[in-house]
Parts: structure tokens; sequence; C-alpha cells
């Protein structure tokens, strides 16, 4: 009887291959403790939602709290890259998933607004310390060539387990939210542990005149030095805006389906249909995209995320409409990311990448801080239709921007390519 394998079309096992084949079993089981993670990744979804229905906040204290946690992701991405460069991959990633899944847990029992706002702080400040040396093990165990689809496939598993979820989150959460704080603590310990028993590290260890010249480059390559490379910092700075678009996915996004009488449940199948047409599309998009003027997509990127995200303010109380709005600015994510990833990977010189992909998080993080907090003012102040033609007007800025300096920095990094291929 012939092997299941050899029961598809040779073109589909031949695609299967490109996609999936020939990375090493490092980045393999570092996908698996990825995959554990966010399949409980249950707190940041519905942090929102949890306070303004069951604890009674307002949409105001509720970005405050959002913002908090990413302030605390913020500051992180920069300490979290640093510490990946200083003393290695994989003790930052230990110390930072067991000390989140402690933060996770603490925060479902907390009471009062301070002690609330403190623990998120924390919570957000340990889970994305783990970020920059997820990404820098990638870069150091992933060749060149394979890079991008590593990213891509990395971004995948991530996107399985947040569409999982999100649904099966919505589900629990009719029940009560506790167990929503408890299984997401279980789950982050579980990815600590494959960690601890399967991922190596990864900190490259030059030898001979390798390490003469890793010495001598490696103290000047700072925190400082990072900020100071005007291209890989403006990238950063559209990313920024980019991400506080899609910040309103998770945050403002629940408060408004909330407030026109659609249930946990209905939010966490729209939001989850994010996850799912990223689970579906990204591998194949991936493919149809590489090699392609990478400023023209992160600007398409942008533009389909900020309209995409602007189409919600007509979707009055239909669930489907606003699935119809995650699903098009969900294709501008598909596209955004994969092609900012590899050009961070190729701008990072390689006793740096912690820190390069640190500050590459920061937009992230930043933006999880600017975002929520921003939404939420205007929600409350404004009203739903400011906060969306804000993201409107945030995602045609963004595209603009990218298409200038996309261009730039893609030449910087092919020229730094070509360099370290020649060295």
């Amino acid at each position: 009887m012939p092997a299941p394998a050899t029961l598809l079309p040779a073109r589909v096992r031949s695609a299967a291959a490109e996609s999936v084949g020939g990375l090493p079993s490092a980045f393999w089981w570092l996908w698996t403790s990825t995959l554990v993670n966010k399949l409980g990744a249950f707190v940041v979804t519905f942090m929102a939602l949890y306070l303004t229905t069951e604890r009674g906040y307002s949409a105001s204290y509720a970005g405050l709290v959002a913002a908090l946690f990413g302030l605390g992701s913020a500051v992180s991405s920069l300490v979290g890259g640093v510490l990946a460069d200083r003393i290695g991959r994989r003790p930052t990633l230990l110390a930072a998933q067991t000390l989140t899944a402690l933060c996770t847990a603490a925060l479902g029992f907390a009471h009062g607004q301070l002690m609330i706002a403190a623990v998120a702080f924390l919570t957000g400040f340990s889970g994305n310390a783990s970020r920059p040396a997820t990404s820098a093990i990638i870069a150091d165990v992933v060749p060149a060539k394979d890079r991008v689809r590593a990213f891509s496939l990395n971004y995948w598993a991530i996107n399985i387990g947040f569409g999982v979820s999100s649904a099966v989150a919505g589900l629990i959460a009719v029940h009560g939210y506790l167990p929503l704080f408890l299984a997401d603590a279980a789950t982050t310990l579980l990815c600590a542990l494959v960690v601890f028993v399967k991922v190596p590290e990864s900190k490259p260890q030059p030898s001979g005149a390798g390490a003469v010249r890793a010495g001598a480059a490696g103290p000047q390559v700072s925190l400082g030095t990072v900020f100071r490379d005007r291209r890989f910092i403006a990238l950063v700075g559209m990313t920024f805006l980019f991400a506080v678009v899609m910040q309103q996915g998770s945050t403002t996004l629940a408060v408004v389906m909330g407030e026109a009488g659609l249930s946990a449940t209905q939010y966490g199948l729209v939001i989850g249909l994010n996850g799912l047409l990223i689970v579906v599309l990204q591998i194949p998009v991936t493919r149809l995209i590489q090699g392609r003027d990478r400023a023209r997509l992160l600007m398409l990127g942008a533009l389909l995320a900020g309209w995409g995200a602007a189409l919600a303010a007509f979707a009055g109380h239909s669930a489907l409409f606003f699935a119809l709005s995650v699903a098009i600015w969900t294709i501008g994510e598909i596209v955004q990311v994969p092609t900012n990833m590899s050009l961070v990977a190729e701008l990072s010189p390689t006793h740096a990448r912690g820190r390069y992909q640190g500050v590459s998080s920061l937009a992230w993080s930043a933006a999880s801080f600017a975002g929520p907090a921003a939404g939420g003012l205007l929600l409350d102040h404004a009203g739903p239709g400011a906060v969306w033609g804000g993201c409107a007007v945030l995602g045609t800025v963004a595209g603009a921007g990218y298409l200038l300096v996309g261009r730039r920095a893609d030449a910087t990094a092919t020229a730094r390519a070509a360099a370290r291929a020649a060295a």
C-alpha cells in the first residue's frame, strides 16, 4: 500500500517540500514551543472584554490597562534584545517564559484598578522579552536563503495557535474568565519546558581571527548604534504606524462589537478569522510575493490594513460585516509581515541580532501601548467612526512611508548581505 505522502499530486508534494523541508531540528522545536504557547494565549485577546463586561470598567480604563501591557512589552523589547546578545538566547527565553506564566496567573486573581494595571505591566514586560531571542535563534540556526521561509513558518505557528485559542476562549469565557488566565499560564510553562529540553543555545561564538574581528566590532554595536541606523529606524517607524492599526483588532474591536450587542463568542469567532486566514494563506502568499519589490509590498500591506479596518465603521450590528473587515486587514498583515521580517533579518549584523530584533519588535510593543490608549480615548470621546477613520489615515501614511524608505532599506540590506557573503 503506498505511503500517504505518495497519494498526493507531485505538484503538491513539491510545494510542501519547498515550504517546510530542509530546516534544522532546532528551528522545529522552537516552532513547536511557539505553537504550544499560542494555543493557550487567551488573555491578551480577551483582556478588553474581560475588563469592560466582567469587571464593569470603562473603555478608557480597558485601553489604559492594554496600554500598560504594551508599555511593559516595549521596555522588554530592548531588555530582551540586549540579554539575548549578552547572556544568550536560551536563558533569556527560559526566564521570560517562566515569569510570564507566574504573572498571567496572578492577573487572573488581581483586584482593584491599581493592582490589575501593575500586574498587566509586568505580564507585558515578561511576555515580550522572549520575542527578540526567538527571532535571533531563527536567524542563528537557519541559513540566509531560508530565513524568509522560516520566519513565515514561525508566524504561521503563532496564528494557528491564535486562531484556535481565540475561538475556544470565546466559548470558555461564557462560563467565566479565570480558567482563561490559568490555562494561558499552564501553556506558557509547557512552552518553557520544550525550550529547556530541546532548544540548544545558538548564540554565535566566533573563533580565531573571526573572534578578534567580532570582539572589536561587538562592543561598538550598542542600542545607541541601532537607533542611529537611520534607514533601519525609518523602517521601524512605518511598522509602528502599521502595528497601531493592527492593535485595534484585539482591543477596540472587542469593545465596539460588545457595544453593538454582539457576544464574546461572536467576537472570538470574528477575530479568530484573522488567525484562520493566516494559517490558510500565509505560506502560499509568501511563495507568491517572494522576490518581488519589497517597498511596494509593504505599501500594499499598509493600505489593506488601514482601509480594511476602516470598513468596520459600516458594520453596524452585523458580525459578518465585521468579519469582512477583519479578512481584508488580515490580507494586509499576510503581505506585510514576512516582507518586513526578511528586511529586518538582512539588516541585522550577526553579532547584534538580539539588539536589532529587539528594536524591531519595539515597533509592535510601542503600538500595543499607544494603539489601545488612543483607540479607547477616541471610542469614548468621539465614537467608533473616529477610530476606524484614524486607521485609514494611519494606513495611508504608513503605505506612503514604506514606499519611500522601503527601497532605501532594501538597498542597504542587499549591500550588507553581499558584504557578509564576501567576508
